[in-house]
Protein backbone atom coordinates (compact mmCIF):
# COMPACT_ATOMS: atom_id res chain seq x y z
CA UNK A 1 0.00 0.00 0.00
CA UNK A 2 1.08 3.88 -0.28
CA UNK A 3 1.50 6.96 2.06
CA UNK A 4 0.61 9.97 0.34
CA UNK A 5 2.49 13.19 1.51
CA UNK A 6 0.84 16.55 0.81
CA UNK A 7 2.36 19.37 1.54
CA UNK A 8 0.34 22.40 2.03
CA UNK A 9 0.77 26.03 2.49
CA UNK A 10 -2.51 28.71 2.54
CA UNK A 11 -4.14 26.45 0.40
CA UNK A 12 -7.75 26.36 2.22
CA UNK A 13 -9.63 26.64 -1.22
CA UNK A 14 -8.35 23.24 -2.87
CA UNK A 15 -6.94 20.87 0.27
CA UNK A 16 -10.40 19.14 0.73
CA UNK A 17 -10.71 18.89 -3.36
CA UNK A 18 -7.17 17.00 -3.30
CA UNK A 19 -7.56 14.74 -0.03
CA UNK A 20 -10.78 13.41 -1.79
CA UNK A 21 -9.33 12.74 -5.19
CA UNK A 22 -6.18 10.75 -3.51
CA UNK A 23 -8.88 8.81 -1.44
CA UNK A 24 -10.16 7.58 -4.89
CA UNK A 25 -6.86 5.38 -5.70
CA UNK A 26 -7.58 1.90 -4.37
CA UNK A 27 -3.98 1.50 -2.95
CA UNK A 28 -3.46 4.11 -0.91
CA UNK A 29 -3.59 3.36 2.91
CA UNK A 30 -2.31 6.64 4.25
CA UNK A 31 -2.72 10.03 3.65
CA UNK A 32 -0.36 12.76 5.68
CA UNK A 33 -1.30 16.43 5.00
CA UNK A 34 2.23 18.72 6.41
CA UNK A 35 0.57 22.24 7.20
CA UNK A 36 3.86 24.52 5.70
CA UNK A 37 2.61 26.62 8.70
CA UNK A 38 -0.27 27.99 7.05
CA UNK A 39 -2.30 31.16 8.11
CA UNK A 40 -5.02 30.69 6.48
CA UNK A 41 -7.41 27.16 7.36
CA UNK A 42 -5.62 24.88 5.48
CA UNK A 43 -5.30 22.52 8.74
CA UNK A 44 -8.76 23.03 9.33
CA UNK A 45 -10.11 22.00 6.01
CA UNK A 46 -7.72 19.32 5.83
CA UNK A 47 -8.90 17.82 9.39
CA UNK A 48 -12.43 17.34 7.74
CA UNK A 49 -11.44 15.01 5.63
CA UNK A 50 -10.03 12.57 8.94
CA UNK A 51 -5.93 12.72 7.53
CA UNK A 52 -3.10 12.46 9.20
CA UNK A 53 -1.95 16.21 9.76
CA UNK A 54 1.73 17.49 10.72
CA UNK A 55 2.78 20.96 10.90
CA UNK A 56 6.50 21.55 9.30
CA UNK A 57 9.25 22.95 12.19
CA UNK A 58 10.71 25.17 9.06
CA UNK A 59 9.13 26.36 6.14
CA UNK A 60 9.25 24.83 2.73
CA UNK A 61 8.41 22.08 0.62
CA UNK A 62 11.55 20.28 0.84
CA UNK A 63 11.42 20.19 5.06
CA UNK A 64 7.63 19.51 4.79
CA UNK A 65 8.72 16.56 2.22
CA UNK A 66 11.47 15.32 4.00
CA UNK A 67 9.52 14.93 7.14
CA UNK A 68 6.33 13.40 5.30
CA UNK A 69 9.13 10.50 4.54
CA UNK A 70 10.29 10.55 7.97
CA UNK A 71 6.81 10.17 9.54
CA UNK A 72 5.25 7.59 6.93
CA UNK A 73 4.62 4.03 7.47
CA UNK A 74 4.37 2.53 4.01
CA UNK A 75 7.81 1.35 2.15
CA UNK A 76 6.15 3.11 -1.34
CA UNK A 77 5.11 6.73 -1.46
CA UNK A 78 3.09 9.71 -3.37
CA UNK A 79 3.99 13.62 -3.27
CA UNK A 80 1.24 15.29 -5.07
CA UNK A 81 1.01 19.38 -4.90
CA UNK A 82 -2.13 21.19 -2.64
CA UNK A 83 -3.34 23.12 -5.60
CA UNK A 84 -4.23 21.47 -7.95
CA UNK A 85 -7.23 20.09 -8.70
CA UNK A 86 -7.78 18.79 -12.15
CA UNK A 87 -6.01 15.78 -11.20
CA UNK A 88 -7.47 12.38 -12.80
CA UNK A 89 -9.17 10.31 -10.21
CA UNK A 90 -6.31 7.36 -10.35
CA UNK A 91 -3.43 10.10 -10.06
CA UNK A 92 -2.02 7.92 -7.41
CA UNK A 93 -2.94 4.40 -8.85
CA UNK A 94 -0.40 5.70 -11.87
CA UNK A 95 2.19 7.23 -9.94
CA UNK A 96 2.75 3.98 -7.53
CA UNK A 97 1.99 1.02 -10.57
CA UNK A 98 5.50 0.81 -11.93
CA UNK A 99 6.80 0.53 -8.40
CA UNK A 100 4.13 -2.08 -7.42
CA UNK A 101 4.88 -3.83 -10.26
CA UNK A 102 8.27 -4.10 -9.84
CA UNK A 103 8.97 -2.07 -12.87
CA UNK A 104 10.96 1.12 -11.11
CA UNK A 105 12.06 2.35 -7.94
CA UNK A 106 11.32 6.02 -8.86
CA UNK A 107 8.36 7.53 -10.77
CA UNK A 108 8.07 11.11 -12.40
CA UNK A 109 5.34 12.38 -13.60
CA UNK A 110 4.21 14.58 -16.70
CA UNK A 111 1.52 16.41 -17.90
CA UNK A 112 -0.44 17.96 -21.22
CA UNK A 113 0.00 21.11 -21.56
CA UNK A 114 2.96 23.14 -21.97
CA UNK A 115 6.25 23.09 -19.70
CA UNK A 116 6.80 25.76 -17.23
CA UNK A 117 9.21 28.66 -18.23
CA UNK A 118 11.77 27.89 -15.52
CA UNK A 119 11.65 24.13 -16.78
CA UNK A 120 12.59 25.13 -20.65
CA UNK A 121 14.91 28.31 -19.85
CA UNK A 122 16.62 26.51 -16.73
CA UNK A 123 15.86 23.25 -16.03
CA UNK A 124 16.58 21.51 -18.94
CA UNK A 125 19.26 23.88 -20.66
CA UNK A 126 21.28 22.90 -17.94
CA UNK A 127 20.54 19.11 -17.71
CA UNK A 128 21.84 18.99 -21.23
CA UNK A 129 24.84 20.19 -20.58
CA UNK A 130 25.46 18.20 -17.70
CA UNK A 131 23.16 15.63 -17.11
CA UNK A 132 22.76 14.83 -20.52
CA UNK A 133 21.23 11.64 -19.75
CA UNK A 134 18.58 13.18 -17.60
CA UNK A 135 17.80 16.02 -20.53
CA UNK A 136 14.29 13.33 -22.30
CA UNK A 137 12.24 13.61 -19.12
CA UNK A 138 9.38 15.95 -20.30
CA UNK A 139 8.70 18.03 -16.87
CA UNK A 140 12.03 17.28 -14.38
CA UNK A 141 10.04 19.84 -12.11
CA UNK A 142 6.90 18.36 -11.29
CA UNK A 143 6.59 17.55 -7.94
CA UNK A 144 4.14 14.67 -8.70
CA UNK A 145 6.35 12.03 -7.92
CA UNK A 146 6.31 8.40 -5.88
CA UNK A 147 9.31 6.22 -4.77
CA UNK A 148 10.45 3.76 -2.54
CA UNK A 149 10.66 4.72 1.08
CA UNK A 150 14.37 3.15 1.26
CA UNK A 151 15.94 5.16 -1.67
CA UNK A 152 13.68 8.11 -0.60
CA UNK A 153 15.46 8.71 2.87
CA UNK A 154 19.00 8.56 1.05
CA UNK A 155 18.64 11.37 -1.20
CA UNK A 156 19.13 14.87 -0.20
CA UNK A 157 16.36 16.63 -0.30
CA UNK A 158 16.47 20.46 -1.10
CA UNK A 159 14.73 22.73 1.22
CA UNK A 160 13.98 25.34 -1.40
CA UNK A 161 12.46 24.92 -5.35
CA UNK A 162 15.67 22.95 -6.11
CA UNK A 163 13.94 19.80 -4.14
CA UNK A 164 12.17 18.09 -7.27
CA UNK A 165 15.01 18.17 -9.52
CA UNK A 166 17.65 17.22 -6.65
CA UNK A 167 15.60 14.09 -5.89
CA UNK A 168 15.93 13.41 -10.04
CA UNK A 169 19.42 13.78 -10.05
CA UNK A 170 19.96 12.02 -6.98
CA UNK A 171 17.86 9.07 -7.78
CA UNK A 172 19.90 8.77 -11.02
CA UNK A 173 22.84 8.76 -9.44
CA UNK A 174 22.15 6.17 -7.44
CA UNK A 175 21.04 3.55 -10.03
CA UNK A 176 17.69 3.92 -9.15
CA UNK A 177 14.86 2.86 -12.08
CA UNK A 178 13.24 5.81 -13.79
CA UNK A 179 9.85 5.96 -15.32
CA UNK A 180 8.10 9.08 -16.62
CA UNK A 181 4.24 8.74 -16.30
CA UNK A 182 1.34 10.51 -17.65
CA UNK A 183 -1.20 12.49 -15.63
CA UNK A 184 -3.55 13.92 -18.36
CA UNK A 185 -3.98 17.20 -18.68
CA UNK A 186 -3.30 19.62 -15.32
CA UNK A 187 -3.76 23.39 -14.87
CA UNK A 188 -1.18 24.90 -12.68
CA UNK A 189 -1.50 28.00 -11.14
CA UNK A 190 0.94 31.27 -12.34
CA UNK A 191 3.86 31.77 -10.97
CA UNK A 192 4.84 35.82 -10.37
CA UNK A 193 8.01 37.38 -11.57
CA UNK A 194 9.51 37.21 -8.30
CA UNK A 195 8.59 33.63 -7.93
CA UNK A 196 10.35 32.94 -10.93
CA UNK A 197 12.90 34.41 -10.48
CA UNK A 198 13.58 32.96 -7.14
CA UNK A 199 12.45 29.18 -8.38
CA UNK A 200 15.02 29.50 -10.78
CA UNK A 201 17.81 30.51 -8.99
CA UNK A 202 17.36 27.35 -6.60
CA UNK A 203 16.83 24.80 -8.96
CA UNK A 204 20.00 26.44 -10.86
CA UNK A 205 21.68 25.97 -7.73
CA UNK A 206 20.40 22.12 -6.89
CA UNK A 207 21.49 21.06 -10.39
CA UNK A 208 25.31 22.91 -10.47
CA UNK A 209 25.66 21.54 -6.76
CA UNK A 210 25.22 17.55 -8.13
CA UNK A 211 27.40 18.27 -11.25
CA UNK A 212 31.06 18.27 -9.04
CA UNK A 213 31.83 20.37 -11.78
CA UNK A 214 30.82 23.87 -10.21
CA UNK A 215 33.08 25.19 -6.68
CA UNK A 216 31.22 25.68 -3.93
CA UNK A 217 31.21 29.40 -3.54
CA UNK A 218 29.80 29.54 -7.52
CA UNK A 219 26.61 28.00 -5.65
CA UNK A 220 26.62 30.12 -2.60
CA UNK A 221 25.77 33.00 -5.45
CA UNK A 222 22.59 31.19 -5.99
CA UNK A 223 21.59 30.99 -1.85
CA UNK A 224 21.49 32.83 0.95
CA UNK A 225 19.61 33.96 3.67
CA UNK A 226 17.08 36.21 1.76
CA UNK A 227 15.37 32.90 -0.01
CA UNK A 228 15.00 30.90 3.70
CA UNK A 229 13.73 33.36 6.09
CA UNK A 230 11.70 32.01 8.50
CA UNK A 231 8.88 32.97 9.95
CA UNK A 232 8.58 34.38 13.22
CA UNK A 233 6.36 32.06 15.77
CA UNK A 234 4.56 34.49 17.05
CA UNK A 235 3.29 35.24 13.49
CA UNK A 236 2.11 32.15 12.79
CA UNK A 237 0.36 31.89 15.81
CA UNK A 238 -2.09 34.38 14.98
CA UNK A 239 -5.12 33.39 13.57
CA UNK A 240 -6.96 35.86 11.38
CA UNK A 241 -10.10 34.00 11.58
CA UNK A 242 -10.24 34.54 15.06
CA UNK A 243 -8.57 37.97 15.96
CA UNK A 244 -12.61 39.51 16.85
CA UNK A 245 -12.32 36.37 19.71
CA UNK A 246 -12.53 38.36 23.18
CA UNK A 247 -11.67 35.90 25.37
CA UNK A 248 -8.63 33.17 25.59
CA UNK A 249 -7.86 29.69 27.22
CA UNK A 250 -4.17 28.73 27.93
CA UNK A 251 -2.76 25.69 28.89
CA UNK A 252 0.39 24.18 29.93
CA UNK A 253 1.37 21.09 27.92
CA UNK A 254 2.78 18.42 30.63
CA UNK A 255 0.76 16.58 32.62
CA UNK A 256 -2.06 19.31 31.78
CA UNK A 257 -2.70 18.48 28.25
CA UNK A 258 -0.15 15.40 27.80
CA UNK A 259 -0.94 12.72 31.38
CA UNK A 260 2.39 12.69 31.58
CA UNK A 261 5.68 14.82 30.69
CA UNK A 262 7.04 14.79 27.26
CA UNK A 263 11.05 15.04 27.66
CA UNK A 264 10.79 12.36 30.49
CA UNK A 265 8.52 9.72 28.09
CA UNK A 266 11.56 10.56 25.79
CA UNK A 267 14.13 9.92 28.85
CA UNK A 268 12.53 6.52 29.51
CA UNK A 269 12.65 5.63 26.22
CA UNK A 270 15.65 6.34 24.92
CA UNK A 271 17.95 6.04 27.94
CA UNK A 272 18.49 9.36 29.07
CA UNK A 273 16.73 9.49 32.07
CA UNK A 274 19.63 10.50 34.21
CA UNK A 275 21.68 13.30 32.78
CA UNK A 276 17.87 14.49 32.62
CA UNK A 277 17.51 14.37 36.05
CA UNK A 278 20.36 16.08 36.94
CA UNK A 279 19.60 18.78 34.73
CA UNK A 280 16.20 19.27 36.61
CA UNK A 281 17.66 19.43 39.59
CA UNK A 282 20.65 21.97 38.75
CA UNK A 283 20.31 25.01 39.76
CA UNK A 284 20.55 26.84 36.34
CA UNK A 285 17.87 29.12 35.69
CA UNK A 286 15.06 27.86 33.08
CA UNK A 287 16.17 28.86 29.94
CA UNK A 288 19.78 27.19 30.82
CA UNK A 289 17.94 24.08 32.02
CA UNK A 290 16.29 24.09 28.29
CA UNK A 291 19.30 24.26 26.57
CA UNK A 292 21.06 21.59 28.36
CA UNK A 293 17.74 19.60 27.68
CA UNK A 294 17.66 19.76 23.78
CA UNK A 295 21.54 18.74 24.08
CA UNK A 296 20.01 15.38 24.50
CA UNK A 297 17.80 15.12 21.75
CA UNK A 298 20.80 15.62 19.49
CA UNK A 299 20.51 13.09 16.75
CA UNK A 300 16.50 12.41 17.66
CA UNK A 301 14.43 12.66 14.09
CA UNK A 302 11.02 14.61 13.57
CA UNK A 303 9.34 11.44 13.58
CA UNK A 304 11.18 10.01 16.72
CA UNK A 305 9.74 13.12 18.86
CA UNK A 306 5.94 13.15 17.48
CA UNK A 307 5.79 9.34 17.87
CA UNK A 308 7.09 9.42 21.49
CA UNK A 309 4.48 12.19 21.96
CA UNK A 310 1.84 10.51 20.56
CA UNK A 311 2.25 7.65 22.71
CA UNK A 312 1.17 9.58 25.66
CA UNK A 313 -2.69 9.73 26.57
CA UNK A 314 -4.02 13.31 26.29
CA UNK A 315 -6.29 13.86 29.11
CA UNK A 316 -9.41 12.05 28.66
CA UNK A 317 -11.70 15.14 27.63
CA UNK A 318 -9.47 17.63 26.43
CA UNK A 319 -10.55 17.65 22.64
CA UNK A 320 -14.12 18.26 23.92
CA UNK A 321 -13.12 21.02 26.38
CA UNK A 322 -11.23 22.95 23.22
CA UNK A 323 -13.73 22.45 21.16
CA UNK A 324 -16.64 24.01 23.63
CA UNK A 325 -13.73 26.71 24.71
CA UNK A 326 -14.03 27.37 21.05
CA UNK A 327 -17.62 27.60 20.47
CA UNK A 328 -17.87 30.25 23.28
CA UNK A 329 -15.54 32.47 21.59
CA UNK A 330 -12.29 31.61 23.14
CA UNK A 331 -8.66 31.35 21.02
CA UNK A 332 -7.15 28.54 22.39
CA UNK A 333 -3.49 27.52 22.89
CA UNK A 334 -0.65 25.72 24.42
CA UNK A 335 2.30 27.90 26.24
CA UNK A 336 5.01 25.67 27.67
CA UNK A 337 8.71 25.15 28.21
CA UNK A 338 8.73 22.09 25.97
CA UNK A 339 10.08 22.93 22.53
CA UNK A 340 7.61 23.86 19.51
CA UNK A 341 7.81 20.88 17.56
CA UNK A 342 6.05 19.27 20.34
CA UNK A 343 3.28 21.84 21.08
CA UNK A 344 2.35 22.36 18.14
CA UNK A 345 1.61 18.67 17.12
CA UNK A 346 -0.50 18.65 20.32
CA UNK A 347 -2.27 21.90 19.74
CA UNK A 348 -3.03 20.72 16.23
CA UNK A 349 -4.55 17.03 17.47
CA UNK A 350 -6.51 19.29 19.45
CA UNK A 351 -8.08 21.97 17.03
CA UNK A 352 -6.28 24.55 18.95
CA UNK A 353 -5.13 27.93 17.89
CA UNK A 354 -1.69 28.07 18.66
CA UNK A 355 1.39 27.29 20.61
CA UNK A 356 4.12 28.90 22.42
CA UNK A 357 7.72 27.17 23.49
CA UNK A 358 11.18 27.20 22.41
CA UNK A 359 12.30 26.07 18.85
CA UNK A 360 14.29 23.20 18.66
CA UNK A 361 16.68 23.23 15.95
CA UNK A 362 16.70 21.54 12.85
CA UNK A 363 19.10 20.17 10.20
CA UNK A 364 17.24 18.07 7.77
CA UNK A 365 14.60 17.10 10.14
CA UNK A 366 16.93 15.62 12.81
CA UNK A 367 17.66 17.65 15.75
CA UNK A 368 21.34 19.76 16.40
CA UNK A 369 20.69 19.48 19.71
CA UNK A 370 20.55 23.63 19.56
CA UNK A 371 17.35 25.44 20.75
CA UNK A 372 16.13 28.89 20.07
CA UNK A 373 14.95 30.82 22.99
CA UNK A 374 11.98 32.86 21.73
CA UNK A 375 12.63 36.64 23.14
CA UNK A 376 8.32 36.37 23.99
CA UNK A 377 9.19 34.10 26.89
CA UNK A 378 11.92 36.59 28.43
CA UNK A 379 11.69 40.02 30.65
CA UNK A 380 10.45 43.45 29.59
CA UNK A 381 8.88 46.58 30.40
CA UNK A 382 5.63 44.49 30.35
CA UNK A 383 6.42 41.97 32.71
CA UNK A 384 4.49 41.22 35.74
CA UNK A 385 7.47 39.54 37.84
CA UNK A 386 10.93 39.44 38.17
CA UNK A 387 11.75 36.35 36.27
CA UNK A 388 14.27 36.58 33.53
CA UNK A 389 12.07 33.98 31.65
CA UNK A 390 8.87 33.24 32.73
CA UNK A 391 5.61 31.86 30.66
CA UNK A 392 3.80 34.94 31.66
CA UNK A 393 5.94 36.87 29.42
CA UNK A 394 4.41 34.69 26.56
CA UNK A 395 1.01 35.16 27.64
CA UNK A 396 0.80 39.55 27.58
CA UNK A 397 2.62 39.07 24.53
CA UNK A 398 -0.13 36.85 22.43
CA UNK A 399 -2.73 38.26 24.06
CA UNK A 400 -1.45 41.58 22.88
CA UNK A 401 -1.09 40.47 19.45
CA UNK A 402 -5.11 39.27 19.54
CA UNK A 403 -6.29 42.20 21.79
CA UNK A 404 -7.66 40.03 24.63
CA UNK A 405 -7.54 42.20 28.48
CA UNK A 406 -6.23 39.65 30.98
CA UNK A 407 -9.45 40.01 32.43
CA UNK A 408 -10.68 37.62 30.11
CA UNK A 409 -7.72 35.38 29.60
CA UNK A 410 -8.24 31.53 31.32
CA UNK A 411 -4.74 30.09 32.20
CA UNK A 412 -4.28 26.54 33.44
CA UNK A 413 -0.66 24.77 34.51
CA UNK A 414 0.14 22.01 37.17
CA UNK A 415 3.85 22.90 38.10
CA UNK A 416 5.58 25.42 40.02
CA UNK A 417 6.47 27.19 36.30
CA UNK A 418 2.94 28.30 35.97
CA UNK A 419 2.51 30.09 39.22
CA UNK A 420 2.96 33.68 37.66
CA UNK A 421 1.17 32.48 34.57
CA UNK A 422 -1.89 31.28 36.24
CA UNK A 423 -1.68 33.63 39.08
CA UNK A 424 -2.02 36.84 36.65
CA UNK A 425 -4.47 35.45 34.72
CA UNK A 426 -8.29 36.79 34.62
CA UNK A 427 -9.13 32.86 35.73
CA UNK A 428 -6.56 31.12 36.86
CA UNK A 429 -6.73 27.04 37.61
CA UNK A 430 -4.21 24.69 39.00
CA UNK A 431 -4.47 21.12 37.32
CA UNK A 432 -3.75 18.25 39.07
CA UNK A 433 -1.32 19.77 41.06
CA UNK A 434 1.00 18.74 43.74
CA UNK A 435 2.44 22.88 44.48
CA UNK A 436 1.52 24.36 47.03
CA UNK A 437 1.85 28.06 45.76
CA UNK A 438 0.45 27.18 42.75
CA UNK A 439 -2.61 25.16 44.35
CA UNK A 440 -2.81 28.93 46.38
CA UNK A 441 -2.95 31.45 43.98
CA UNK A 442 -4.85 29.65 41.31
CA UNK A 443 -8.80 30.78 41.50
CA UNK A 444 -9.72 27.07 40.87
CA UNK A 445 -8.35 23.58 41.71
CA UNK A 446 -8.92 20.45 39.35
CA UNK A 447 -7.90 17.49 41.59
CA UNK A 448 -8.52 14.86 39.05
CA UNK A 449 -7.57 14.04 35.35
CA UNK A 450 -10.45 15.47 33.95
CA UNK A 451 -11.28 18.93 32.76
CA UNK A 452 -15.45 18.88 33.27
CA UNK A 453 -15.25 21.14 36.07
CA UNK A 454 -13.29 23.61 34.02
CA UNK A 455 -16.46 23.95 31.60
CA UNK A 456 -19.14 24.12 34.28
CA UNK A 457 -16.98 26.69 35.87
CA UNK A 458 -17.21 28.67 32.56
CA UNK A 459 -20.66 27.58 30.73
Amino acid sequence: MVSVIIPAYNEEATIRKVIQIVKRSACVSEIIVIDDKSTDRTREEAELEGVKIFTSMVRGKGTSMREGILLAENDIIAFVDADITTYPDDVIDRLAKPIIDNEADFVKSYFDRQAGRVTELVAKPLLSFLFPSLSHYQQPLSGMIAGKKELLQKVTIEDDYGVDIGILIDMHQKGARITEVSLGYIENRMQSIFQLGKMSKEVTAAILKRSGQVIDTTIDLFTGEYFHAKEPQLEFAVKESVKGFHRMAIFDMDKTILHSSFIRSMAVKYKFADELNEIILSSHPTYIRIKHVAKLLKGMSVADILKTADEIPLIEDAKETIESLKENGYVCGIISESFSVVTTHIANKLGMHFSLASDLEFNRSVATGEVKIPSFFLKNKKSVCNHDFCKSNAVIEIADRYGIDKQHILAMGNSKNDICMVKNAGTGVAFCADNKTLNRVSDHQILVPKYGMLTSLLF
